[in-house]
């Protein structure tokens, strides 16, 4: 039996019926990290003494008789802007090479208390801006499934570890689609969960209001055995909602499902298209109704996301300067030198393109013409969601208009790299849940299908997910 394989669900089952301990669940992980991280570059960093004194704890509860948990001695990644007491937590940045988390983010509290076994810290692009972890300053991921490829971004490097069997599930944070295209093109599942379901506390803050932990896995019955485990009302995150635990008896007969004619758009990938359409086409032939949607101000959703987003990134990213924590340079002849010196050597080229977009956007004088009209779109893009649900129970898209691209393809290209988000960034403007599904392949190349639910439907979304995955 390959140990890192499994499921959650069947690694549960394993511990409990004592077929392997954690401890060699534990070292069958590490062991493949080994072997494989070099080539990939998953993970930033690995906490291999930490990682086996929580499976020994794992094991002693399971030997003592007593319950554990379903996550209990189950290996897991975590995205390195997600806070781990007495882990390094880099965000991708020279700017916190070396910052050790003084303290547990709010779901990583919730993954402690149900003994899961954090293997490390997983790569991404730097403070969490960019599509394809090419922009972290430890060097690229690589796609597993063809190494001269991305793994899509942020969370490349979490996606990347469950599609390469390093880990069993793994948290990522999404703000335009960083856990979702991803997933889409490592052919794992992602969901990034409505806007206040799980707490951001612990989270290294880009865009706060569209900033959301969630989980990635090999599975849609792992994304709900993770996300039922993080989410809840926290009150050290003012944002935060939670939402009840819904189990949704869906009759897949009642279901109508939305399909926008604005996703279908000239100068997408045609496998990726057709991939989509044949998902479609499955939920129809299992008795699922499919209505024709609109949702006409997608068109302005990367413009307004590239206004509000460098806007917060520009104000939360004013901490590091090189003062309180991070790199400081002391060279200068004054305050400001430090700086102007610090923050130019610890930030890398695209953190520092869209702080200085966001500034601008803030400035005086531009604060109306910008940031001001890019909230009032944010509000219509909203309502078209708000009309569109009056008709169906979900929206069904693409992911990401292509499969996964080649390293450098679009580093020197901003725009294209920014298009490679254009499907998902709307959800996160309207603050709604959406899943990323396997759904095909373009030429050995995973495609992924996007759910899309109304507000706290999260687990409706997972509902529908799985009885695609069913057949």
């Amino acid at each position: 039996m390959d140990l890192t394989e499994l499921t959650i669900k069947k690694t549960h089952e394993g511990l409990t019926k004592k077929e392997f301990s954690a401890i060699e669940l534990c070292r069958a992980y590490l062991d493949r990290i080994k072997e494989k991280n070099k080539e990939i570059c998953a993970f930033l960093s690995v906490s291999e003494e930490t990682a086996f004194s929580r499976a020994k704890k794992v094991d002693d509860k399971i030997k003592e008789g007593k319950e554990i948990p379903m996550l209990a001695g189950v290996p897991a990644a975590i995205k390195d802007n997600i806070l781990v007491e007495d882990l390094k937590c880099t965000a991708g940045s020279k700017i916190l090479e070396n910052y050790i988390a003084p303290y547990n983010a709010t779901v990583i509290e919730k993954l402690t208390e149900k003994d899961a076994v954090i293997l490390g810290k997983t790569n991404l692009d730097e403070f969490a801006m960019g599509s394809s972890t090419e922009n972290s300053a430890f060097g690229p991921t690589k796609n597993p499934h063809d190494l001269d490829r991305v793994p899509g971004g942020s969370s490349g490097g979490s996606a990347a570890a469950v599609a390469a069997d390093l880990c069993v599930f793994s948290l990522g944070s999404d703000t335009g689609g960083s856990i979702r295209q991803p997933a889409s093109f490592c052919g794992v599942v992602g969901l990034k969960p409505t806007y206040g379901a799980v707490s951001r506390f612990g989270l290294i803050a880009f865009a706060s209001s569209l900033d959301q932990i969630g989980p990635i896995t090999k599975n849609v019955e792992d994304c709900k055995i993770v996300f039922n485990a993080i989410k809840e009302k926290d009150k050290l995150d003012s944002t935060s909602v939670g939402s009840k635990v819904e189990n949704w008896n869906l009759k897949i007969e009642n279901l109508k499902i939305g399909v926008p004619k604005e996703y279908f758009v000239k100068g997408m990938d045609e496998g990726v298209e057709k991939s989509i359409k044949e998902a479609i086409k499955k939920y129809e032939e299992m008795g699922a109704k499919i209505v024709e949607v609109s949702l006409p101000h997608t068109e302005y959703a990367l413009s307004c996301y590239y206004i509000i987003a460098p806007s917060e990134a520009s104000a939360n990213l004013a901490r590091y300067d090189g003062i309180k924590y991070g790199l400081s340079k002391n060279e200068g002849k004054d305050l400001l030198d430090v700086y102007l010196q610090s923050r130019e050597e610890g930030f890398g080229a695209e953190v520092r393109r869209r702080i200085m977009l966001g500034t601008y956007a803030l400035s005086a004088g531009y604060y109306d013409a910008y940031y001001l009209r890019a909230q009032k779109v944010r509000t219509l893009i909203k309502r078209d969601f708000d009309k569109a649900f009056e008709k169906v129970d979900a929206i069904f898209t693409p992911v990401s208009p292509t499969p996964a691209f080649k390293i450098g393809e679009k580093i020197e290209d901003p725009l294209a790299m920014y298009l490679s988000d254009i499907f998902t960034i709307s959800i996160n403007l309207a603050g709604l849940p959406a899943l990323s599904l396997p759904c095909g392949e373009v030429d050995n190349l995973p495609v992924g299908l996007q759910i899309i639910g109304k507000p706290f439907e999260d687990d409706r979304i997972l509902e529908i997910g799985r009885l695609f995955e069913n057949i």
